[in-house]
């Protein structure tokens, strides 16, 4: 019971004298809520000594009484275990959402006041509390009303702007827009987590995750500073007076600080994917469609989780969806269908009628350009025995970690309708990885519609809890379901495989010697496994012992950095968070290695680390991942190459090896090509063909160095192979020839299409087919 804690007690019955500073005589309405009986009666007698005027209201007829009688102040009994539904009646009636309420509890402890103060109670006092302060508690909330957050302009915890006010922001920058043209955007952050964030942890996620991004938003600064919140928990960003190119670089800077960090939301310790949807002020007409294209961008943002902000455009709204315009895609198709003809074109004939008619001028820029072919050929080949050299030198592995084994985790990103038959055999593989800690094994995957072979890795997953089956829905690519994969990871770093890979059994515990010891990525060596099912497996076989063997650790010790190839490398977490993949790019993996070396990461790459793998086994399927490999390195080589000869993250040795990665790579083809309209140039001004003289010495040796380099690198090949292929002399043999007089012009040809390709925007990802695992024979 209320009692005093003066040397006398006092007759509740009676007015008590003010104490210094209270307010005298009557001090507002209160509504006593509780169950009838002794301790009603006895706070009713407390609260009229003390100058109040008091109303009642049991349990579940709060908002009748509110309304006949509204009171200033609540003061509530927490009978029995029912404190907490009292709370939550009062501050479900609107007039008392404001008002300020008090529980006199039967002393339940801190725990317990705890939770009637989160549950919405603005102060807790026992029954044993003296009359003078309950009174002096109450007349203080009576003279600082609280206010809901809502209702405040701004949040004072998190600085965030209440949804009214802040679309009253809105409002007056859409306005300005019309008054004055001047620039300025808003944007919504979604998190792609957050339905099952909200499925295992409830909704008041919603808000502990938008508090979180707007702490971000603070502390990076910028044009970033006005921020709020919708109905479904989206943080809102107006970012006023800023053009289009500065909004989305700080966009792009908020979302790489977000997934750089690792958050605290309901005592869960969780990585977050922003999906970030913007649209200039000046396309929006007014605030309700601002934000219902921002909410439209951040869906197709969640689409690629990519961390990449994304514009508002009319096909993002649901009616308004992309098209298919036939019309366009059937000129595609033809251009596309006439490509040989139009690299001819360009690459010849143009050519070829440029040195003619330069030649009637008086320039003889032909017989020039014969010099610049012969020198770029002989540079091609140099460069070639160049890696080779360095490849005898490339760097050793560590030993041993410079740290304990930590936990880690394997990515195995798959499309299922391709990989069914050999997912089965692919699973069981990493099952019997050897690892020293934990190593989860996630697969990441999308389908179409629902297959048979889930119901075996469900049941696979059943058995062994090291598997982790995630399936993608809406995936499109594997940079969707990698992305996806990369906030569920547990592992302190991950290895990334295709479905068909099968790594050695010791190969996390040596990708960690690297990574422990100061590197961020290691590229191992994939090697072929099905040479024997046709005679363009063999060709793959040994081209990939040309790559992975040879020119992966030779360019890397040339030129002091390596390149992720996609598939068996392996990352420390934290980065490839901060990453991500890009499924609009055909060779991810590169776009990711030159993001990562523009963040200053270290790339090694280690031939003995080895993961075996399924090559093509057609022409027509090879022909189809060579074209998107070199349009692939073609949209690279058009993005960062500029940007990475201006970067000071470069040192000069490396922006060599930029030149010959990025821009040589695309020189080269065209240039072998241009032999061709030399010769026709060159047998015109001699008056036919056979006036030509074939045996100028120059132009011999060239092609004599040149063609020796395809030896050496056969050669170097053969001696770093992996034991199983070097025992196979008659693949190199066979690789030496077939590429000297077919194969190097194939890529050639694929290299040249892919330029059209791009420029037509044929940017579709053709699937690799895979073969059973009864059409793969041992080697």
């Amino acid at each position: 019971m209320l009692t005093s804690h003066h040397p006398r007690s006092r007759d509740y019955q009676q007015p008590v004298p003010a104490a210094r500073g209270d307010v005298a005589g009557p001090s507002g309405r209160v509504l006593a809520v509780g169950t009838p009986g002794p301790r009603l009666d006895q706070l009713t007698r407390t609260l009229v000594s003390t100058g109040h005027e008091v109303s009642h209201a049991a349990p579940g007829d709060v908002s009748r009484q509110m309304r006949q009688s509204p009171p200033d102040a609540i003061v509530a009994l927490d009978d029995a275990d029912d404190g907490l539904d009292l709370i939550r009646e009062v501050r479900a009636v609107p007039a008392g959402q404001a008002l300020p309420l008090l529980v006199v509890t039967s002393d339940p402890g801190p725990v317990g006041v705890a939770d009637m103060l989160r549950g919405g109670a603005d102060d807790c006092v026992p029954d044993s509390s003296d009359p003078v302060e309950l009174s002096a508690r109450i007349e203080a909330k009576l003279r600082r009303v609280p206010v809901p957050v809502e209702n405040l302009l701004l949040d004072p915890r998190t600085g965030l702007y209440s949804q009214p006010h802040f679309l009253g922001e809105l409002d007056r920058e859409l306005k300005r827009i019309d008054d004055s043209r001047v620039g300025g955007v808003v944007a919504m952050v979604g998190v792609a987590e957050i339905a099952a964030l909200e499925a295992r942890l409830g909704p008041r996620v919603r808000r502990e995750v938008a508090e979180r991004l707007a702490g971000v938003a603070e502390k990076l600064g910028g044009v970033c500073d006005r921020l709020g919140w919708d109905d479904d928990g989206h943080l809102l960003m107006l970012m006023p007076g800023v053009d289009e190119d500065t909004a989305r670089d700080e966009l792009q800077k908020f979302a790489n600080a977000v997934a750089g960090t690792r958050f605290v939301v309901a005592d869960e310790n969780v990585r977050l994917t922003p999906a970030i949807g913007w649209t200039p002020l000046a396309d929006c007409p007014d605030r309700a469609q601002a934000v219902a294209n921002s909410r439209n961008a951040v869906e197709e943002s969640i689409r690629h989780r990519d961390l990449r902000p994304v514009k508002y455009a009319a096909w993002m709204r649901g009616s308004h969806r992309r098209r298919r315009r036939p019309l366009a895609t059937a000129l595609r198709a033809l251009l596309s269908a006439l490509s040989p003809i139009l690299v001819l074109a360009f690459g010849v004939g143009i050519p070829f009628v440029f040195y003619q008619q330069m030649y009637e001028l008086g320039w003889d820029v032909g017989s020039a350009a014969y010099w610049v072919v012969v020198s770029g050929l002989v540079l091609s080949a140099a460069m070639i025995v160049l890696e080779c050299l360095f490849a005898l030198d490339a760097k050793p592995r560590p030993e041993r970690p410079a740290q304990p084994y930590p936990p880690a985790s394997a990515v195995i990103a798959a499309y299922l309708p391709n990989e069914a038959a050999t997912i089965v055999d692919t699973i069981e593989s990493f099952l019997r990885l050897d690892y020293p800690n934990e190593l989860e094994i996630v697969l990441a995957y999308n389908t179409p519609h629902p297959m048979p072979v889930e119901e075996t890795l469900r049941e696979m997953a059943r058995r062994d809890p090291r598997l982790v089956l995630m399936p993608v829905a809406g995936s499109t690519s594997k940079a969707q379901n990698v992305n996806a994969a990369v906030t569920r990871v547990r592992g302190e770093f991950v290895g990334i495989f295709d479905a068909d890979h099968h790594p050695v059994p010791d190969a996390f515990q040596h990708a960690w010697h690297w990574l422990s010891g100061g590197y961020d990525v290691v590229q191992g060596h994939c090697v072929i496994r099905n040479g024997e099912s046709s005679w363009v497996s063999k060709l793959v076989g040994v081209e990939f012992e040309a790559i992975y063997a040879v020119s992966h650790p030779g360019r890397t010790r040339l030129y002091t950095f390596g390149v992720f190839g996609g598939s068996n490398g392996f990352w420390r977490t934290d980065l490839l968070a901060r990453t991500r993949m890009h499924g609009t790019m055909l060779t991810e993996d590169i776009d990711s290695s030159m993001r990562a070396l523009h963040e200053g990461a270290r790339i090694a790459t280690d031939r003995t680390l080895i993961s075996r793998e399924l090559a093509p086994t057609t022409l027509k399927a090879l022909w189809n991942q060579r074209s998107r490999w070199a349009q692939g390195w073609l949209q690279v080589s058009l993005k960062y190459l500029w940007r990475g000869l201006r970067s000071p993250a470069f040192t000069a040795r490396q922006k060599a090896g930029l030149v010959v990665l990025l821009g040589w790579r695309e020189i080269q083809p065209w240039l072998t090509l241009q032999i061709l309209p030399v010769l026709l140039y060159s047998a015109w001004r001699a008056g036919g063909v056979d006036q030509l003289d074939w045996a100028v010495p120059v132009c011999l040796l060239a092609t004599l160095f040149t063609l020796s380099a395809g030896l050496v690198q056969a050669l170097f090949a053969w001696r770093l192979a992996v034991p199983e292929l070097r025992r196979r002399r008659a693949w190199f043999w066979r690789y030496l020839l077939v590429s000297t007089f077919f194969y190097s012009h194939f890529k050639n040809i694929v290299a040249r299409q892919s330029l059209l390709k791009e420029v037509l925007r044929d940017r579709q990802w053709r699937v690799t087919p895979r073969p059973g695992e009864k059409a793969v024979k041992r080697t």
